[in-house]
């Protein structure tokens, strides 16, 4: 009688069975796409077409999933784990295949023969899975596709989850990037009392693509002393000479019994060790362990060989082909599975029960954990227009800072909200927030410091990528957070935010997949208000970067004000599945709508502002056209200007806040239906757009209106230095008299003097220029410029 997997209970399980199975299936999934478990001699019709995948991480893969296991079932423990060699996900496939992960989200991927037959056929297959990691795959927050992150991500995942263990695969090529590098300081932000834990394996497998990996050159000592130094307490495993032995499962229980020992010490009331090391493990394998150990004259296991496919000629070698086959046999299959193809009892004795299952871990599917944001009516910090529109000042980040500490002060139970930032909370007048919370850091500090705490909910740290790896740790789980940072430097996690991107947008095709809490950039200390910082400073691109991800997963807000601002934050905060940018001013400057105002505004996206046009009939014979807070100025300076000495001519003042108002919408979720887009812009009318960034991000998005060539954008242009505001703005071509000079250029019907004005415009630009080079800063005519109506 066969035996079913639910009669496992009377098995004892065997872990090295358990490892065989696992790596047959991965090889499996590489090379057959029939005969998957061997029933008859292999043969070429039985190979995939293209062979596709990584084996070299898989064997090490398979080592860390098992001993995980035993720890589940032995201590019932509540393990995540994050692959960081997303491309080892042939030996994720075959665990998920034996613990019956992939079974429960498809049935057709049930644990026999057939089943793992179609997860053979699936993988790399159009259709399928791909070659990585991805959101289709049950029990994964991250990729691991571009290199460097899973370790910030582990912690990210950890933090406020004080019952969940993070076990975090990082392969030994990731280990020598930049983002990895600063990731190991993460436990000085780790507190016991409140978080859960992070266990780093680093896989030590000696190669990469092509060549050693740095690591492989250290020796044992060096690596403690390295790993030592960080303030970790490192466990090296090699299982070089024994990898059938339990030496990882042991190092790994030794492990929990440390993390379970710092915690307990934390959590009870005694005082918590000043600096707690926690433990980690170095796993030194073979690379590709388990494969030939050389084919027609080339070494395989152990070199990298092994890295990829090691049997590239397969299909047309006999020599290969009968390799292979020796390769897979060499697993004895006959011994791992049934006559149905099941695995046989003590294989599945190995897997923990349905709720304790790697790939069924709650905290992997975000939105099945996410819950809401407690948000505050944003009416009391929303500014009063007392002294009228245009003229009452404040500073937008500050008056958002007082309502996000209340927002932290309402999570403070729930610790749900955490705010990540390359240590420029308080320059970027954030820091009211530290009333409610400090700043994260378990370690002591002997030089003077302000606001620290064990468990504050802000964390500082002077590398990007650990804060959006953080992020995307904590929102995958089902939190929520917000990364305000300088605009210039966003651009560094680019990289990373194409990932994300690529993850949100996949993720929303898995039907089983509830959508994560958004991740929403504040990207401020703009450009334009870098003058004093200079050059390096001066950087807008990240909305470009922005602008190329899918439509569905992207948003780019560029609030004119205070009120508009927190309007736009009050509706982020409480979104899903999508990548979004807000462009914000920490300066004090002018105020525009009030809170009722900008509430329509932001979910218009973009509207004509009445009391600052001058139109007659319903098409205007220009639009003056604005996105951001300082470009809002300049045009109103500049329509003002216009209106005084050219009272005749019918202008249109327009205020985007949502960029992607302006695709279309076949193009993109938030694009203005097309009348609406008329009713704007008109059809044939000239627009003057003074957009806060580079201009072709604007012309990209308006491909496909009525007459795009008709919309003179004017932006950063790449024209910078230290210098005062005004220069910066005029250097770019978009101060108040750039833009006026522009406007009559372009208006439709010819006014009387309209050239002669703008000559004056000019004469009056070049004069405030050289003002500055003698004086050192701006006139008082543009400091203290009031909209008058």
């Amino acid at each position: 009688m066969t035996r079913h997997p639910e009669q496992q209970a009377t098995a004892a399980p065997n872990p090295v069975a358990y490892r065989r199975a696992a790596d047959y299936a991965a090889a499996a999934m590489i090379f057959l796409r029939e005969n998957v478990l061997l029933e008859e001699p292999l043969r070429r019709e039985h190979l995939k077409p293209r062979l596709l995948g990584h084996w070299g991480s898989c064997p090490g893969i398979t080592l860390v999933y098992e001993a995980l296991n035993a720890l589940i079932l032995r201590r019932h423990t509540d393990v995540l784990l994050v692959t960081g060699p997303g491309h080892g996900a042939p030996a994720i496939h075959a665990n998920l295949w034996l613990e019956g992960t992939h079974a429960h989200y498809d049935p057709a991927l049930g644990r026999d023969a057939a089943g793992l037959r179609e997860l053979s056929r699936r993988y790399c297959a159009p259709d399928g899975f791909p070659s990585h990691l991805s959101p289709a795959v049950p029990g994964t927050i991250h990729e691991g596709g571009e290199l460097g992150y899973a370790l910030a991500t582990a912690f990210g995942a950890a933090l406020d989850a004080p019952d969940r263990l993070v076990a975090c695969i990082v392969g030994d090529g990731e280990a020598e990037t930049g983002p990895t590098a600063a990731a190991w300081h993460c436990p000085k932000y780790l507190d016991p009392s409140s978080s859960g834990a992070v266990l780093p394996v680093l896989h030590l497998n000696g190669y990469k693509i092509s060549s050693p990996t740095l690591f492989a050159a250290m020796s044992d000592t060096e690596l403690t002393a390295l790993f030592t130094g960080y303030g970790w307490d490192p466990r090296i495993v090699d299982v070089t000479k024994d990898p059938e032995g339990p030496h990882l499962a042991e190092a790994v229980a030794d492990a929990h019994t440390a993390i379970t020992r710092i915690q307990h010490q934390a959590r009870s009331g005694a005082t918590p060790s000043p600096r707690p090391a926690w433990p980690m493990i170095v796993l030194r394998s073979l690379k590709g362990r388990g494969a030939p150990a050389e084919v027609e004259g080339t070494p395989i296991e152990g070199t990298f060989h092994a890295h990829q496919v090691p049997l590239p000629d397969v299909h047309d070698d006999p020599g290969q082909l009968h390799a292979l086959e020796n390769w897979l046999r060499s697993y004895r299959p006959q011994e791992l599975f049934d006559a149905d193809g099941r695995p046989v009892p003590e294989v599945l004795a190995a897997c923990p029960g349905d709720g304790r299952r790697i790939g069924m871990q709650a905290a992997s599917n975000a939105g099945n954990l996410r819950c809401p944001l407690p948000l505050s009516p944003i009416d009391p910090p929303s500014v009063r227009l007392t002294n009228g529109r245009g003229r009452t000042m404040a500073s937008p980040n500050k008056v958002l800072g007082s309502w996000l500490t209340e927002l932290v002060r309402h999570t403070a139970e729930r610790r749900d909200f955490r705010i990540v930032s390359p240590d420029e909370l308080a320059s970027n007048k954030l820091d009211a927030v530290l009333e409610a919370t400090g700043r994260a850091f378990t370690w002591p500090v002997d030089e003077y410091s302000e606001d620290l705490s064990r468990d504050g909910r802000v964390m500082e740290i002077l590398s990007e990528h650990t804060c959006q790896g953080w992020l995307q740790g904590y929102l995958q789980t089902g939190r929520h957070g917000l990364f305000p940072t300088y605009e210039a430097f966003a651009s560094i996690v680019d990289s990373m935010v194409n990932q994300y991107a690529k993850w949100l947008k996949m993720s929303a095709e898995v039907p089983w997949r509830a959508p994560a809490s958004s991740l929403t950039y504040l990207l401020t200390s703009e450009g334009w208000r870098q003058e004093h910082n200079g050059y390096s400073h001066q950087g807008p691109g990240f909305i470009d970067n922005l602008l190329t991800k899918h439509p569905s997963v992207t948003g780019v807000h560029l609030p004119p004000d205070a009120n508009t601002l927190l309007a736009v934050m009050e509706r982020l905060l409480d979104e899903t599945g999508k990548v979004n940018a807000v462009v914000s001013g920490k300066y004090e400057a002018a105020q525009w709508l009030g809170l009722g105002e900008a509430r329509a505004h932001c979910a218009a996206g973009a509207a004509a502002w009445p009391w600052a046009s001058r139109t007659a009939g319903p098409e205007p014979e220009l639009v003056l056209a604005c996105a951001g807070g300082i470009p809002t100025v300049e045009t109103l300076a500049a329509a003002q200007l216009l209106n005084r000495d050219l009272p005749d001519a019918a202008i249109r003042v327009v205020n985007i806040v949502d960029l992607c108002a302006l695709a279309p919408r076949d193009r993109h979720p938030h694009g203005m239906p097309d009348d609406r887009f008329t009713t704007l812009f008109g059809t044939h009318t000239p627009v003057v757009l003074d957009f806060h960034g580079y201009p072709a991000a604007v012309h990209q998005l308006l491909h496909g209106r009525p007459h795009p060539d008709r919309f003179h954008v004017r932006g950063y242009v790449e024209e910078g230095t230290t210098t005062t505001p005004y220069d910066l703005l005029a250097g770019n071509g978009t101060s108040r008299h750039d833009l006026a000079i522009t406007a009559l250029h372009h208006l439709q019907v010819g006014h009387s003097g309209a050239d002669a004005l703008a000559d004056r415009y000019a004469a009056h630009r070049d004069r405030l220029r050289a003002e500055i080079r003698r004086t050192g800063q701006d006139p008082t005519e543009i400091t203290e410029w009031r909209w008058t109506p």
